[in-house]
């Protein structure tokens, strides 16, 4: 019997292992040669899964072709009796990692594609409609010229007619300002211009957290952004995973840097940096932070721990400056400074939540700003 990674790195029409996997827009995967007979006697091109229709050649999977190729050497390799459980749990994470990915970067670029879309609508509708405007005020400008010259008596005196015979210049029509269309308007700093539009539709994380440190029970949400309890989840042992804790993807070594948690209703939580030093096999883990257990709120150090006087905190924000080695934890909603560490020594820093509680904690997004 296959075991569930070799299920997984099968195509569903041939139930062999993918050979030159390509990706549908749907995210279900396939051989290229399996999926070309599939339609070929097929009016439309569908999912043979999912039966969704599919507009666009599929791209290859570089990824899942990958994990394949992968595979396919470990298992020439070593025999079904040496492929240890844990080699094959991590590549089946792996894979579901790659694919899980591959769903939200879609879902991404779909929705920035929509924004395009309706943003390009948008400015054609105004071209045209300046357009036509420019143009119907043309029309209006030269009706009212046939008109006024329908006015004018016919008989026109005979040095009327020299006066204009001796005229040798062609008359010229004096054209109003704004009658042309505004190119500048529309074309000027164009990219820019939708870029600034875009901003309301992305958010800048000062943190994004890093789903392989998070400990079997934290779940974190699709953006990254925010970790709560839950059920355990089957996750691989990697050395650098947590428990109860989850790290952001940066270490920070030098600058200045700040970040805002929000943790609303939680009483159960620690918010600040930590710093991992190798002393000989053991690597020691160091960590500055406040720390909020059952509404009793502390500031913790290596060396130490203090007790805070602090009630019903909604958010932190944390500020590690380096140039200064100081790092300042305070309360944003009333800019009261709630505990300072001095003169702390460490070659790198790196932001870590902790929760025990199916209330999320979360990073809070930074406004965007543009300077001209």
């Amino acid at each position: 019997m296959a075991s569930r990674l070799e299920q997984d790195l099968s195509c569903p029409i041939c139930c062999e292992l993918f050979r030159d996997p390509v990706l549908l827009s749907c995210s279900h995967s396939f051989c290229k040669v399996c999926l070309e007979n599939w339609w070929e006697d097929k009016p439309l091109k569908t999912c043979p899964v999912c039966q969704s229709k599919i507009s666009m050649d599929p791209p290859l999977n570089l990824t899942l072709k990958n994990l394949v190729e992968t595979f396919t050497e470990e298992r020439r390799q070593t025999s079904p009796a040496q492929l240890s459980d844990v080699s094959l749990q991590v590549l089946a994470y792996i894979t579901a990692q790659a694919r899980r990915a591959q769903t939200q970067i879609r879902a991404q670029f779909e929705k920035l594609h929509q924004f395009l879309r309706e943003e390009e609508e948008s400015r054609m509708k105004a071209l045209k409609e300046e357009e036509e405007q420019k143009i119907q005020n043309m029309k209006d400008k030269m009706a009212a010229v046939s008109r006024d010259m329908e006015a004018v008596p016919q008989g026109v005196s005979e040095t009327e007619e020299q006066v204009r015979a001796a005229d040798a210049s062609p008359a010229v029509e004096e054209i109003e300002p704004g009658a042309l269309i505004d190119e500048a308007k529309h074309l000027g700093n164009l990219g820019f211009n939708i870029w600034r539009n875009m901003k309301s539709l992305v958010k800048f994380f000062p943190v994004i957290l890093d789903p392989n440190t998070a400990g079997p029970h934290m779940i974190l949400s699709e953006d990254l952004s925010s970790v709560r309890q839950g059920e355990a989840q089957e996750v691989p042992q990697n050395p650098e995973r947590r428990f109860f804790e989850v790290l952001g993807s940066e270490k920070f070594a030098s600058g200045t840097h700040s970040w805002d948690v929000e943790v609303g209703e939680s009483d159960h939580w620690g918010v600040g940096v930590i710093e991992f030093v190798q002393r000989g096999d053991v690597t020691e883990a160091r960590k500055w932070h406040m720390y909020c257990c059952y509404g009793s709120y502390s500031a913790h150090s290596p060396t130490d721990r203090e007790r805070l006087s602090v009630e019903n905190l909604q958010r932190v924000r944390v500020k590690l400056d380096f140039g200064t080695k100081t790092l300042t934890f305070t309360d944003p909603d009333t800019n009261t400074d709630l505990h300072t560490v001095t003169e702390f020594i460490a070659e790198g820093l790196t932001p870590f939540l902790l929760t025990s509680q199916g209330v999320p904690l979360k990073i809070l997004p930074r406004n965007i700003t543009v300077t001209e």
